[in-house]
């Protein structure tokens, strides 16, 4: 899920050629779940028009204090309203004409009225010609907007619409929406930190059909990714085979299938992550051989035997790496005597907590969408979790582990 889901933004267009790319970028926005008000100036109405945006953002575009059909009814449109209604305000195209505006506060439209208006962050993407673009004027405006704290989204350099080649370019929409979402991103707790989870289960081969595994969908682990993106980190998910609906948007996803390839994948960015959570449901034992070929069922007898061998601990690998950096979480699926096996595992396996599933719990266990839990941590604490959705108790959980381990940036 984008950070930009259910974020109110507000969408200044002036008059530039590249008001053609302002459809596009309500497109963008809205596609992350952003909700999205159009103010236009007239100029821009000769590059694109209030009926287009308006289709596509599903709202009515604003250009005028009072709009001529609304000049009868004596209604006008409420700048200092729409100001305060935002959480985001994007210029783009800003023009130059609109820039020197905004520098020295000049207020003869309804766009610069709401800029002046507005109480949330703001953002200009500007976009002229070269010459234009490098003209001290401009320069001095963008200047004294950044230190007015209006955030500056750098125009690109390519071919302009006069012929000639140079900066001036407006960012593409693209951009323009990670740039806000990066903005979003810098103000979360987690911001700058590295979260590495594994979740679903392992799949270990007796031939080239079949496979020892077990029912683990993958879900708690990521919904514990999903909170830890929602938080701000930058979220590594380790994920075994499954087959079930998961909210992987904005998360770095790595798919593996046997227990070796997970190790080998959680080695590879463990070192460097402040926090490492492993709820995957590894097989504990593998074939000690493969068959090449499928096995043929055989009339000769009734049974079969297949020799199992131990599969890499991954929890306790990880536990024992010289170089570790930051805090390793472990999960405990048991059957009976729960918190006995788990807090033996804690000590056993060199982690900071062990999060306990009791299997056999009415809404507890593989393939469900709710989970209850208990956590020991390695200083001796409990913490009780009832049954919740697994998407409530994964941010229940990330809470949990930002306040203990003192990973917020907050």
């Amino acid at each position: 899920m984008s950070l930009l889901h259910n974020r109110k933004v507000l969408l200044g267009v002036s008059g530039s050629i590249a008001a053609y790319k302002s459809a596009h970028l309500v497109r963008e926005l809205i596609k992350r779940g952003a909700e999205v008000q159009v103010v236009i100036t007239d100029a821009a109405k000769d590059f694109v028009t209030p009926l287009t945006l308006s289709t596509l953002s599903t709202r009515p575009v604003y250009s005028a204090f009072i709009e001529n059909d609304q000049k009868a009814y004596g209604v006008w449109n409420n700048h200092v309203e729409m100001g305060l209604w935002a959480d985001l305000m994007v210029i783009a195209p800003a023009s130059s004409n609109t820039l020197s505006k905004m520098a020295t506060g000049a207020c003869d439209n309804l766009l610069t009225a709401v800029y002046l208006s507005a109480k949330c962050p703001v953002f200009v993407a500007p976009a002229m010609d070269l010459d234009m673009y490098a003209n001290g004027a401009t320069t001095d405006n963008l200047k004294l907007l950044e230190e007015r704290g209006i955030g500056v989204i750098d125009s690109d350099f390519g071919e302009l619409a006069s012929g000639l080649v140079g900066k001036g370019r407006m960012a593409e929409p693209e951009a323009i929406a990670d740039h806000l979402e990066g903005y979003l991103k810098a103000s979360l707790p987690l911001s700058g930190k590295k979260v590495l989870i594994n979740a679903g289960p392992t799949h270990e081969h007796i031939d080239p059909v079949r496979f020892l595994g077990n029912n683990s969908s993958g879900k708690m682990g990521a919904a514990l990714a999903a909170a830890a993106r929602d938080l701000g980190a930058d979220v590594h998910l380790i994920l075994g085979p499954t087959q079930a609906a998961l909210d992987l948007q904005g998360i770095q996803v790595k798919r593996v299938t046997s227990a070796d390839e997970m190790l080998e994948a959680m080695l590879f960015d463990f070192t460097q992550s402040d926090l490492t959570i492993c709820t995957a449901a590894v097989s504990d034992y593998r074939p000690a051989t493969r068959a090449e070929h499928k096995i043929k069922k055989s009339d000769e007898g009734e049974t079969l035997t297949i020799s199992l061998e131990k599969t890499p601990d991954i929890l306790q690998t990880l536990g024992t790496q010289p170089e570790r950096k930051g805090y390793l979480i472990g999960f405990a699926l048991e059957t009976r005597d729960g918190e006995v096996y788990a807090k033996a595992k804690l000590a056993r396996k060199n982690a900071d907590a062990i999060v306990l599933n009791t299997l056999g719990k009415k809404g507890v266990g593989f393939e469900g969408d709710t989970n209850e839990v208990m956590v020991f941590t390695a200083e001796g604490k409990t913490f009780s979790f009832p049954l919740t959705s697994k998407i409530t108790l994964g941010k229940s959980l990330l809470e949990l582990f930002m306040n203990e381990f003192d990973l917020s940036n907050a």
